[in-house]
């Protein structure tokens, strides 16, 4: 007797298996050739007519992978790549006291003294994961996947055993992810808007240490994004009020009129990771949510 026909057999071959199958003959085999099967030739995916091809597929992978691994919501911590842990921070300072370099040793000083909001996101991406990871819909940390303060946001979550994101962008000058993202939720961009909107589209609350330039990039169109009304409104916490108030004047921004009353209401100042995850935990209720059974 013959073995049944599946009913849900595909009635076309799939892309793959023709790329696979697919033997270019010698005549056509050489770079010069355009026998290549359009979607695996990579020279004409590279070329400036395809560009919007390359962005669909920057939204798309990120976007399938994390649906596949079960990534619905995430928390997004900013922060500068230049915040070095308490040990570097220390190491340093030693150095340069050592070689006698007043001007190194005021630059470590400030590197130790910040070293503690390395310190603070990584307990707070520890938090995050710990407390969320038996909800139902457990929260993910997410990073711009580089060093700094994105690497003690990844690192607070792979120390507990939980996945985290790393978001990393090419750059001029070469940007190794850091050890401490699940490999199968380390992407790599080459547009920076696309990024930002993988950012965006899952997270439930986004959290900024102190940063330069790309943080407040970040912090700005976000907070832009929800003045305006483009996206709902979520948590934004912002560690380090010392620092925040001192690089933004924000009452003068309202006493000129240049934002509304009520848009300083966008944000909120928190000091450490405890104080953030209770922001969290109120406006979501996280303390109360349903957890997955036993």
């Amino acid at each position: 007797m013959d073995t049944p026909v599946d009913l849900t057999a595909r009635n076309f071959p799939s892309a793959e298996e023709e790329a696979q199958a697919v033997t270019p003959p010698a005549l056509y085999g050489g770079p010069e050739s355009s026998y290549r099967l359009a979607f695996t030739d990579t020279d004409f995916l590279l070329q400036p007519e395809l560009r919007p091809v390359r962005m669909q597929l920057e939204l798309l992978k990120p976007e399938m992978v994390q649906q596949a691994q079960g990534v619905r919501s995430t928390v997004v911590i900013f922060g500068s790549a230049r915040i070095p842990p308490r040990e570097v921070a220390d190491a340093r300072l030693a150095d340069a006291s050592a070689a006698g370099d007043a001007a190194a040793v005021r630059r470590a000083e400030m590197q130790v003294s910040m070293s503690r909001f390395y310190e603070e996101a990584r307990r707070f991406a520890s938090l995050v994961t710990e407390r969320s990871r038996r909800m139902a819909r457990p929260i993910y940390v997410c990073t711009g996947g580089g060093p700094g303060i994105m690497e003690a946001g990844n690192r607070g979550a792979h120390e507990i055993g939980g996945k985290s994101i790393g978001l990393n962008i090419v750059l001029p000058h070469e940007q190794q992810p850091n050890p401490y993202i699940t490999p199968e939720l380390c992407f790599q961009f080459h547009y920076f808007a696309l990024r930002k909107m993988h950012f965006l589209m899952r997270s439930v609350a986004l959290v900024c240490f102190p940063g330069g330039f790309g943080t407040l990039d970040e912090l700005f169109e976000a907070m832009t994004l929800m003045q305006t009304g483009k996206c709902r409104r979520r948590p934004i916490l912002m560690f380090g009020r010392e620092f925040w108030t001192r690089l933004i004047d924000f009452d003068l921004l309202i006493e000129t009129g240049m934002i509304s009353p009520g848009d300083e209401k966008l944000f909120r100042f928190v000091e450490t990771a405890d104080e953030a995850w209770d922001v969290l935990a109120e406006d979501y209720g996280l303390d109360e949510a349903d957890e997955n059974p036993a």
